[in-house]
């Protein structure tokens, strides 16, 4: 193992028992978030608002959660809004309302976002696409297919699917556990497995695990898979909880799952993912667009908030603000005038 692979995988093991700055940013900026908005909107704070917004920020988290695993590996799916999408038709069209073929219709989903997946991953990681291209492409391709199974019209979801996904159990709403499901599974999964140790390492420095005989592209393909396979999980529970959905409900998800991962400090880079400040920034998210419409502001400004998010994201874990702060400090020497 070459000294830069030794060191990369040394700095991501030791890591992992420290507290990331992103969730101790993330955390403050949630806490904050739900104090001011009970001095300024206390609309937006109540309990059945709260409860209300629970089962929106669960579904943004799943779907963050998926686009943070494509991001560990430097790239961005743009796939998030179509594989949603096809996920909520095909729940709620193949069934037709009859809660005895919600299973094979889940199953269909699945495939699908497995198949796209793979394609994903066999466009970026064997042909060198780049990933923005790659699944922009898959992008449409998937709303051929939800055209395909809707022909652009809604319909209610099943009474079964309804009850599971828009339920409460204890007074918490189901897609809340979901959530929490998906973010124990991809815990596990990348923080206390070796194969997830692998994954991070090859996200942080592909060269140098492709040189150690890693296997790259396999993992890289893989984070394609699991984030489809998240994003359908996401497209079924938006199903329930919406009870009759658009044939273009994933569309208002594409620019928050992008969010929600630069805001829980996961560099664009690649490398270390943050699987809790992901799903606490969806949380903060959604309680932050309930507050802007708490205090009266249009629904088109949610767009610019989601915006100002990310923007906020990316300068904070992005730019190296130490050499920005040396610049500014340090005084320019004056040069010698040649004789």
């Amino acid at each position: 193992m070459s000294n830069a692979t030794m060191r990369e995988t040394n700095r991501l093991t030791t890591s992992r028992f420290r507290i990331a700055p992103g969730f101790v940013a993330i955390a403050i900026a949630t806490i904050a978030l739900f104090a001011v908005g009970g001095l300024l909107a206390p609309s937006s704070v109540s309990h059945s608002a709260i409860v209300g917004m629970l089962p929106f920020a669960a579904v943004l988290a799943i779907a963050g959660l998926g686009q943070m695993l494509v991001v560990q590996q430097g790239g961005i799916d743009l796939s998030v809004a179509g594989g949603i999408s096809l996920a909520v038709v095909i729940s709620t069209h193949e069934p037709a309302g009859d809660d005895s073929k919600l299973g094979p219709a889940i199953l269909m989903a699945v495939a699908f976002a497995i198949g796209a997946g793979l394609i994903n991953g066999i466009l970026v990681s064997r042909l060198r696409l780049n990933s923005i291209i790659a699944t922009l492409g898959m992008n449409a391709l998937l709303y051929g297919a939800v055209f395909a199974v809707s022909g652009g019209t809604p319909r209610s979801t099943t009474k079964l699917l309804a009850s599971v996904a828009d339920g409460t159990t204890w007074g918490i709403p189901n897609a809340a556990f979901f959530a929490i499901g998906a973010l124990v599974v991809v815990s596990v999964l990348t923080k206390k497995t070796v194969a997830g140790r692998r994954f991070e390492a090859i996200g942080a420095n592909p060269a140098a695990a492709r040189a150690v005989g890693l296997r790259v592209r396999v993992h890289q393909t893989l984070s394609f898979v699991w984030a489809q396979l998240l994003y359908c999980l996401a497209g079924v529970l938006l199903a329930g909880i919406t009870n009759q959905p658009t044939a273009f409900q994933g569309d208002s998800l594409l620019l928050p799952s992008v969010a929600v991962v630069v805001l829980a400090g996961t560099s664009l880079l690649g490398g270390r993912g943050f699987p809790i400040s992901t799903v606490i920034a969806a949380l903060f998210l959604r309680q932050l667009q309930q507050f802007v419409l708490a205090l009266g502001v249009d629904t088109s400004v949610q767009t610019l908030v989601q915006a100002i998010a990310l923007a906020v994201g990316v300068a904070l874990y992005s730019v190296n603000w130490a050499s920005v702060r040396r610049r500014l400090i340090t005084p320019k020497t004056s040069q010698a005038i040649p004789v």
